[in-house]
């Protein structure tokens, strides 16, 4: 599988955060923050957070990802690439709002 799909099946190539990263973008990062606290109803994800290179990559990853986003956490607790491997992933209601998304839906069938 593509190093840059997440666990949850969306494509870090395409993330605003690994955009803002690579390109030291400090309004990117600014409406990212903004985006990602509304989406998460949290306040906790701050510009200064947007910096990471891709869920699966190795390097730096934002604070949302290596430390509030509960698909990371159980795919990657599990042994998991990403959590098209999982036999729950059907019912599972952390992947559920990604389902939503038709990259990562195609991504994690």
């Amino acid at each position: 599988m593509k190093q840059l799909v997440g666990y949850c099946g969306l494509d870090c190539a395409q993330c605003e955060a690994r955009i803002a990263t690579i390109n030291n973008d400090d309004e990117l990062r600014a409406k990212t923050s903004k985006l990602w606290c509304e989406m998460n109803n949290t306040d906790e994800i701050k510009p200064e957070h947007i910096n990471c290179l891709g869920c699966r990559t190795d390097g730096i990853k934002t604070y949302f990802c290596s430390c509030l986003c509960e698909v990371r956490k159980c795919s990657s607790g599990k042994g998991f690439e990403t959590c098209a491997e999982c036999s729950e992933k059907a019912s599972c209601g952390k992947l559920a709002p990604f389902m939503s998304n038709e990259v990562a839906r195609k991504n994690i069938q």
